[in-house]
């Protein structure tokens, strides 16, 4: 692993922060305050490329890898305009490349890639939390058929997506009693889904939605994979989703720190900047030191997974760390700007709102605990 960035990242994130930095600010934040969709840089971001990075070339992608998106992620948010979807549509359903049967991946991958169609992820359920083994949604055969059943809960973005990558129970493990799992992949217009708004307080531009699955009936085709493998492809999913965040949530703490030190070098009170008061500078400068280490676990972390190394306790680490930092980064933004920290003005509480569920998912920093003490400490299960 190099530390020196190489001349191709770098321009990465050149071509990005270009790009994206119409689209911070005041364009963000009216769009997270109203909950509508940032389309304007998703298609600009996709025409160029970008959005597809981590793509096959064969499929209109730019063929590089999850160090590639992540910087995209980190790009974007670092200039105000952090995008949810990325670690939705581009990382976690991006695996298609994978796992996807060639007709999938011909039907889908290019209009990802060309940031013209979006593919969220449903894996999540009422009443299962993080324990994936009792979720509830079923898919039967019929024939050739599959019939789906059951509720997901705030699933992401579905009233931008063309179509859901959906988790579903197809058997049971004789030997443990674990359900087994499958994945499938069903159109946002599917008949007998019904997907109800799910509203949240946090200003983001990107909605949460309820999904009940009322009898949807699938073809075979619709099947991603292999029949009850869909434990063991979600988990292969689940680093990527995880590096990707993590790196939103670094490009956010660079964000908010940003505006913060221009503010605190420009407001003077009784005569001097508020910079030059270490009650401001100490905070801001604790907060610039544990985004910058939250970077390099990320980078790690994406590195070792485009090697084919085991990432999870990195992949782990970095969305710990850097939703950690992200927090921390935006709250000392907030309190060095006093009241105007709460203002519309300086877009602050959108960077809070992204951060914040970005603590609890896709995995809760206390699942990321329980991960570290058992896998890395040897610690029992406590669960």
């Amino acid at each position: 692993m190099e530390f020196d960035e190489n001349p191709d990242h770098r321009a990465i994130r050149e071509a990005v922060a270009k790009i994206a930095a119409p689209f911070g600010g005041q364009y963000y934040t009216t769009h997270a305050e109203e909950h509508t969709p940032t389309d304007e840089l998703w298609h600009a971001l996709g025409r160029l490329g970008f959005i597809g990075i981590n793509l096959p070339e064969q499929f209109g992608g730019g063929g590089a890898g999850l160090a590639e998106l992540a910087l995209v992620c980190e790009e974007t948010a670092a200039q105000g305009a952090p995008l949810l979807l990325l670690l939705v549509s581009s990382a976690i359903s991006g695996e298609l490349t994978r796992y996807g049967s060639p007709r999938q991946q011909q039907d889908w991958l290019p209009g990802m890639a060309a940031g013209e169609r979006k593919v969220v992820f449903a894996i999540t359920e009422p009443d299962a939390g993080s324990n994936t083994h009792q979720l509830s949604t079923t898919a039967e055969r019929d024939g050739d058929d599959w019939v789906l059943r059951g509720t997901k809960y705030y699933i992401s973005g579905v009233n931008e997506a063309d179509a859901l990558i959906v988790v579903a129970r197809t058997g049971t493990d004789q030997a443990t009693g674990k359900g087994l799992m499958s994945l499938f992949l069903v159109p946002t217009d599917a008949p007998g889904l019904a997907a109800t708004e799910l509203p949240v307080s946090a200003s983001l531009p990107e909605k949460q939605y309820t999904l009940f699955f009322d009898d949807v009936r699938l073809d075979a085709g619709q099947l991603i994979g292999a029949e009850n493998e869909g434990f063991r492809q979600v988990f292969h999913g689940l680093n990527p989703e995880r590096i990707t965040g993590a790196a939103i949530c670094v490009g956010v703490g660079r964000r908010a720190l940003a505006v913060a030190a221009d503010y605190a070098r420009n407001r003077a009170v009784w005569g001097v900047p508020i910079g030059a008061h270490q009650g401001i500078s100490h905070a801001l400068a604790k907060a610039k030191i544990a985004v910058d280490l939250a970077a390099l676990m990320t980078a790690k972390a994406a590195w070792l997974h485009d090697h084919d190394l085991p990432a999870g306790e990195a992949a782990n680490e970095a969305k710990y760390a850097a939703a950690e930092a992200a927090i921390a980064a935006v709250d000392a933004a907030i309190q060095t700007h006093g009241g105007n920290g709460l203002s519309t003005e300086f877009g602050l509480l959108p960077l809070w709102g992204i951060s914040r569920l970005l603590r609890i998912a896709p995995v809760s920093a206390e699942m990321v605990l329980n991960y570290v003490a058992q896998h890395s400490l040897g610690l029992p299960r406590s669960y």
